[in-house]
């Protein structure tokens, strides 16, 4: 049995997994992290390793303490991937990205894959069916739109997210929940439109919290996947235990 860790700026994501299947998950805040690891580790006696993905900040002696108990590999772009990496930057990759692409190559082998991840940026990574991945892009998050328009102007307010009622806004608020909403849908279909004209049997998954936000109201084909970037942190870990 494996153990992900997946560690944000907040809260940490735990998952238990028992071969590809997720048994066990949970978000814990980052200062329970160890002792909750500690607990698993006593419901689930078979854990025997685990993978840390920290784009937060877990401390070295607290992944010391989890050292303790499991086998531990700390993502980093040094670790072996399933993938050949191809960005002209391989040092500046998140991991959260990397664990993305190695979901797609788990589960569509030798397939043109486009990843959206749909958090607090919209990320896109595009991997091919040669196995190569090539890059992307990175766009602000549906959250950072609506707090942009309010810290950076003087008077929009701070709106919770909405579906739109209508494209044409017909007051302040309507308008900027057509503005932000349908100009993350557009983006989002724009991308995939543009990948299809230039890539066969493209296909599309997206993750990430906005995820079922957002995949109800997209035009195109879509599998959407909360669990890819934990699915692939698990894979990762297989890939370096053999």
């Amino acid at each position: 049995m494996n153990l992900i860790i997946d560690v944000g700026n907040t809260f940490v994501k735990l998952a238990v997994f028992k071969t590809d299947r997720i048994v066990f998950k949970t978000s814990v805040e980052l200062a329970n992290t160890v002792d909750e690891i500690k607990q698993l580790k006593k419901d689930f006696p078979k854990l025997k390793q685990a993978i840390v993905s920290s784009v937060g900040k877990l401390q070295k002696q607290q992944i010391a303490l989890v050292q303790d108990v499991l086998d531990v590999v700390v993502l980093t772009h040094k670790t072996k991937i399933p993938f050949k990496n191809k960005y002209a930057t391989p040092k500046t990759l998140g991991i959260d990205r990397i664990a993305l692409v190695s979901a797609s190559v788990y589960h569509y082998p030798k397939n043109n894959v486009l990843i959206v991840d749909a958090g607090t940026c919209i990320t896109y990574d595009f991997i091919t069916d040669t196995n190569e991945y090539l890059g992307g892009a990175i766009s602000p998050g549906i959250r950072m739109r609506y707090k942009s328009l309010h810290n950076l102007t003087a008077n929009l307010p701070l709106l919770d997210t909405e579906v739109p009622k209508h494209n044409i806004g017909t007051s302040t608020n309507d308008a900027i929940h057509s503005g932000v909403v349908n100009g993350v849908i557009n983006e989002i279909d724009g991308f995939i439109k543009s990948y299809r004209e230039n890539f066969l049997d493209l296909t599309v998954i997206l993750t990430g919290g906005d995820a079922n936000f957002l995949s109800e109201q997209l035009k195109s084909s879509i599998f959407a996947n909360s669990n890819f970037l934990l699915e692939g942190l698990n894979y990762i870990l297989k890939f370096n235990s053999n």
